[in-house]
């Protein structure tokens, strides 16, 4: 008779310079106190992306960036994103409040049905979990839409 043995996994978090298209460390700068301000680090991140992507900056109490983390990668016109997945990048990179944002390829960041419920899902989360959700920014060719400038947040 064989005996099965449970082996721990050490749970590591490991953090690495995120790097543009040329190989250069991808900078930030100043705290996000602004939706532009977010809006602008995410469509470095995110704008020449061919595919949705679904993607959370972790800020600190301060509201300067302390990670970045793609939550999902989808398809032309779509990702699956859960909020479990989402917090669990924010907690373990101990934010005090994220930025969610995601990119559409089409180029137009109006936000779709789909967009407004998981927002709403979003920031019902991080209520109960501590991690306020300051903004979710769609990027599109160029220009953004943000939740917060619109008022929906």
């Amino acid at each position: 008779m064989q005996t099965q043995t449970m082996r721990l996994r050490e749970l590591t978090i490991h953090y690495s310079v995120r790097k543009d298209l040329d190989g250069q460390p991808v900078v930030v700068g100043r705290a996000l106190d602004r939706p532009w301000d977010a809006a602008a680090a995410l469509m470095t991140l995110l704008q020449d992306e061919p595919a949705e992507v679904f993607a959370i900056l972790c800020l600190t109490t301060k509201h300067r960036v302390i990670a970045y983390h793609e939550v999902s990668r989808g398809t032309l016109d779509s990702t699956l994103v859960h909020p479990r997945e989402v917090y669990k990048a924010g907690l373990l990179a101990n934010a005090a409040a994220i930025v969610a944002g995601h990119n559409h390829p089409s180029g137009d960041p109006t936000p779709s049905p789909d967009d407004v419920a998981l927002t709403r899902r979003l920031v019902e989360g991080g209520e109960v979990i501590g991690i306020p959700v300051l903004d979710h920014i769609i990027i599109g060719d160029g220009r953004y839409y943000s939740f917060k400038e619109a008022g929906r947040l």
